[in-house]
């Protein structure tokens, strides 16, 4: 999802929600685990690369054409999916960073940031959300009547049902502390507003519910209200007229036009965002050195979740999918390209071989990054990249040679120590098994680079902050402006063609109450090839009842010009 949302371009994110519907049901599974619409704004949890970033509308858009493409007009289709909105709500901004631990979100910041994703992919029809597994304010949320009762069925208007995440109605013993017993846990979680448990390993779930329900701690109209929730999605999917509904063995997952959108996705996704001196794209013709841990393994390209728990077994791993350093052997030949691994993830390997090849070599790749992880296993305790992997970026520039990042990665590792001293640096998160592809497309220059940060990228460990921070003491001069400059600003990443924005319009230059303002912009290519650039419209308070944050992002759109063409946009914002 972060990498989808580096596309800042719904229509594909539609596309690519309707095929993996389509794939999922055919597959005999009418219910998908998705979207997460968990807002990304803490970079050291291990799960943001499974948001759509850190900023909430460009979030709201892109979990609205999830939904839409998941359960289409119809449920009950043969190519429809339920879509399963999570982790509601809060479940991504750890104050520590780690998986599963406990957040301090005041009111008006969860209203602001966290809910409206999730209220608008309601609205979109969403059936079902999955409760986050953690705490917001010292409550858990699988025991937070408030935001499961009053704000998601009485406010946001959710018709379907809340299902509890992994064993976490136990977690309320075990882990929270606020039940002495799995009995007064489902007592607690039920009434709260949990409908469904999920608890694949046993049925103490059932069990203890009928107990409670025979000694009257829970009314039967709530058990009641459970299973009507529960039922009528089950019937608005079809199961009860087909219970197989899609299964189709005959039909082959991930066909050649499936894997078009895939690659397409990807070269949308990657982000350009540095390029000094044109250093990119690289010539065809050039003798090119691969390193780093992240250059031969479609792993990193994929990360957690992915044909495993971890996504970190690669004997089951298709074959038929280039990694980084075989899409670049079949960009320009394997007699081109040398290849020394350097590092592994944490550790030094043959540094020195790789810093003879690159002195060899036209030009150097080096792909750094992380390897697969998941949930708590991807913990990690500081933002800067391994320092085997810094070392070894720092070995080879001694070498003179230009040095292309290509950074796959999660979240956004620091690279502060090695940022300045690279010609070219390529944010490819995980871009998928058509990754490697898409990335020798964009190094060299068959595919113009269109992808934009939908995070801000840290320049030091203790300066993370969101693009639309409050304003800092001093922001303008001195350490105040040290704290506000990221390495790499969200909504940033560059194209090899150019583009010139004129004729900014905004009509009514004054507006009160429900008046719909109109902001329009027309757009030009003004360089050699033909390029897509996203338009971004921010706005920003003067006075507000609450501090502001500095700008928030409001509109955009991805527009794809040819060289010279021009193109004019137009806005509409209303009081919403």
């Amino acid at each position: 999802p972060l990498a989808m949302a580096a596309t800042w371009n719904a229509e594909l994110m539609l596309r690519g929600s309707q095929i993996s519907a389509a794939e999922t049901r055919k597959a005999g599974v009418p219910w998908s685990f998705s979207p997460v619409l968990d807002s990304g704004r803490q970079p050291l949890w291990s799960r943001l690369w499974e948001t759509f970033g850190e900023d909430t509308y460009l979030a709201t858009v892109m979990g609205v054409a999830t939904v839409r493409g998941y359960e289409g007009s119809d449920l009950s289709s043969s190519s429809s999916v339920s879509a399963s909105l999570k982790h509601y709500v809060g479940y991504s901004y750890p104050a520590t960073g780690g998986d599963r631990s406990p957040a301090l979100i005041p009111e008006n910041t969860l209203r602001e940031y966290f809910l409206p994703a999730f209220a608008a992919a309601v609205k979109a029809g969403a059936h079902t959300v999955m409760v986050n597994s953690s705490e917001v304010n010292g409550t858990p949320g699988h025991a937070n009547g408030y935001l499961l009762k009053n704000v998601l069925h009485d406010e946001l208007g959710l018709q379907g049902f809340a299902v509890s995440d992994w064993m976490d109605i136990k977690g309320l013993v075990s882990t929270h502390h606020i039940a002495a017993n799995e009995k007064e846990a489902t007592r607690i979680a039920v009434l709260a507003g949990i409908d469904m448990s999920m608890v694949p390993s046993d049925y103490s779930f059932s069990d203890l519910l009928l107990e409670l329900a025979q000694e009257g701690k829970v009314p039967a109209s709530r058990i009641d209200e459970a299973v009507r929730r529960i039922l009528t999605v089950k019937y608005q999917l079809g199961l009860f007229d087909d219970p197989l509904r899609g299964i189709d063995s005959k039909t082959v997952i991930g066909s050649p036009e499936s894997r078009q959108v895939s690659l397409e996705a990807a070269r949308e996704s990657i982000t350009l965002l540095k390029n000094e001196n044109r250093a990119l794209p690289l010539a065809k013709t050039a003798h090119v050195l691969v390193t780093g841990p992240d250059a031969d393994s479609l792993i990193p390209l994929n990360n957690g979740w992915s044909y495993t728990w971890q996504g970190d077994r690669a004997s089951v791993y298709p074959k038929d999918h280039a990694t980084i350093l075989k899409a670049i052997q079949e960009k320009i030949g394997a007699a081109s390209v040398s290849y020394v691994p350097g590092t592994t993830y944490n550790k030094e390997v043959d540094i020195a071989k790789a810093v003879e090849s690159a002195s060899k070599a036209d030009a150097v790749v080096i792909c750094l990054g992380e390897w697969a992880y998941a949930e708590t296993p991807g913990n990690i305790p500081d933002l800067t990249l391994p320092d085997a992997q810094l070392f070894l970026a720092l070995k080879i520039v001694e070498t003179k040679k230009p040095v292309i990042l290509v950074l796959t990665e999660g979240r956004p590792r620091i690279i502060s120590r090695i940022a300045d001293s690279a010609k070219a640096i390529v944010m490819a998160y995980n871009p998928s098994n058509e990754g490697g592809q898409a990335i020798a497309d964009i190094l060299f220059g068959d595919v113009n680079p269109s992808g934009k940060l939908p995070i801000t990228y840290p320049r030091s460990t203790n300066r993370l902050f969101t693009y639309d921070h409050k304003m800092f003491s001093g922001e303008d001069w001195g350490e105040g402006k040290a704290m506000a400059t990221p390495q790499f600003e969200f909504g940033s990443g560059l194209s090899y063609t150019s583009f010139s924005y004129s004729d900014l319009h905004v009509a009514p230059s004054t507006a009160s109450g429900n008046q719909t303002i109109r902001v329009d912009v027309t757009v030009k290519n003004t360089g050699s090839r033909a390029g897509k650039e996203v338009v971004q419209l921010y706005l920003n308070e003067r006075v507000a009842s609450v501090t502001p944050p500095l700008k928030r992002l409001k509109r955009f759109a991805k527009v794809l010009l040819q060289p010279g063409e021009s193109h004019q946009l137009s806005f509409e914002l209303t009081s919403e």
